[in-house]
């Protein structure tokens, strides 16, 4: 089968792999239909962080059920489903209390890549998110929504629930990259009415707006505080959603809120240590973390899908065959599309 493989920073290609079979009880092969390429694939791809070569990649699917373990009975081969990148058990206490992002039940260590055109997935009986019907019964449109549930729309709704958004809040939304602007969607979800999204590039303005965000603040670091405080007439917002994860970033968020506020984190951190003592002298809340996938789909985010009330695939805005994949890297990498869009199978 045909899989993207890491080989060295800037250089993804496509190896034939052996295809995936079945090896636990709680495994599932899937056939992928469409994956995508992640902003976190960058920092791996740009040699930011680490990663072992010669890995396959990929985090983000849907597809069709091939086989199933002995212990699957909650999808059967055919059914169409959501590969969550998070892989919860549903029954440790981090699922149980809706963390399955942070599931302690992951044993299997073997790196398992989305991006190819078959995918051995782990823990199937619970993390599997079942679509109704076949991909032939969707639009092309409604195929790419129901892609983003298996990460970036996720992720986005966990920002939002994390820094505890409420009706009629009023929300900074800081990075205007695919998770970034399925947190604008997230943040009129829970109820927000004035969300000010952080960018500086007219594309994804013109999106983030179409998804509901009320405000564009272009600046950076201490301009783009006094433009926030400015609109809101010096009291800050009352939730922060986190996309980004540089330094400057994390230092905005928190300069942004009004006391008593939540920072909702998802961007993947560039640094370990940080400063805290401006969330204690402004009663600033940090939350955030790896978002709860399985959880949030089953509970919100594909019934929004279904229903047409959100349409968070807009955020793909070029796509490419499996075999391009390495153009599909380099289109995020050089800021060409907003996220690629991967086409493995009908």
């Amino acid at each position: 089968m045909k899989t993207a493989v890491f080989e060295e920073p800037g250089k993804v290609r496509i190896y034939e792999l052996d295809k995936p079979v079945v090896k636990n009880p709680t495994d599932a092969v899937l056939r992928i239909v469409r994956a995508c390429v992640c902003g976190s694939d960058l920092w791996w791809y740009r040699g930011i962080s680490n990663r072992d070569h010669n890995t396959p990649v990929g985090h983000e699917a849907i597809g069709v059920v091939e086989s199933v373990g002995s212990e699957v009975t909650s999808v059967k081969p055919g059914d169409f489903v959501i590969a969550p990148f998070s892989h919860g058990c549903g029954h440790c206490a981090a699922c149980l209390a809706g963390f399955d992002g942070d599931c302690t039940n992951r044993t299997d260590t073997e790196v398992v890549g989305y991006q190819s055109e078959y995918l051995r997935f782990k823990n199937a009986q619970w993390a599997l998110v079942k679509i109704p019907g076949q991909p032939s019964d969707y639009t092309d449109e409604q195929l790419n929504d129901l892609l983003t549930l298996a990460d970036v729309m996720a992720t986005g709704y966990h920002a939002a629930h994390m820094a505890e958004v409420k009706p009629n809040d009023t929300v900074v939304v800081m990075g205007d990259g695919a998770v970034g602007l399925c947190g604008v969607i997230a943040a009129r979800l829970h109820g927000a009415t004035r969300i000010i999204a952080m960018s500086r590039h007219e594309d994804r303005q013109k999106l983030a707006r179409e998804f509901g965000a009320t405000d564009i603040v272009a600046e950076r670091g201490d301009e783009a505080v006094a433009k926030v405080m400015d609109l809101t007439n010096g009291a800050g917002v009352d939730a922060v959603l986190e996309c980004v994860g540089t330094e400057q970033s994390v230092d905005t968020a928190v300069k942004v809120g009004r006391p008593g506020a939540v920072v909702g984190r998802v961007g993947v951190p560039q640094k370990s240590d940080m400063n805290t003592n401006q969330l204690f002298w402004h009663n600033i809340g940090l939350r955030g973390g790896i978002a709860a996938v399985t959880t949030y789909d089953r509970e919100v985010l594909l019934d929004a899908v279904l229903k047409g009330d959100i349409h968070p695939g807009k955020v793909f805005t070029k796509r490419f065959s499996l075999d391009d994949i390495q153009s599909a890297y380099e289109a995020m990498d050089h800021r060409e599309a907003i996220k690629s869009l991967v086409i493995v199978s009908e």
